[in-house]
């Protein structure tokens, strides 16, 4: 189980620096969005009847995989600049 754990967090990671590779950073907004949704899900309560190794599992790589975008897409995040039109 612990290999697997692993492996899931690995694969958490990998697909959220794939989307930060893929898509570049977005607006600073949903990256500060993503990581205030993985602090609201890392401290609510497990609902009942899901108190097992599996959901703790999932809900650990949802969690990181937010932190990793969110943190990721704010470290590199810039702001567009407007250049000059040429005619």
């Amino acid at each position: 189980m612990q290999n697997l754990a692993i492996l899931a967090y690995l694969l958490a990671i990998g697909i959220a620096v794939y989307l930060l590779r893929h898509f570049r950073s977005l607006a600073w907004y949903w990256h500060g969005l993503a990581i205030a949704a993985a602090v609201g899900i890392a401290l609510m309560p497990n609902p009942l009847g899901w108190n097992t190794p599996a959901s703790d599992l999932a809900f650990g790589c949802v969690i990181l995989m937010l932190l990793v975008w969110g943190l990721g897409g704010l470290m590199f995040w810039q702001p567009h600049e407007h250049k000059p039109k040429h005619a």
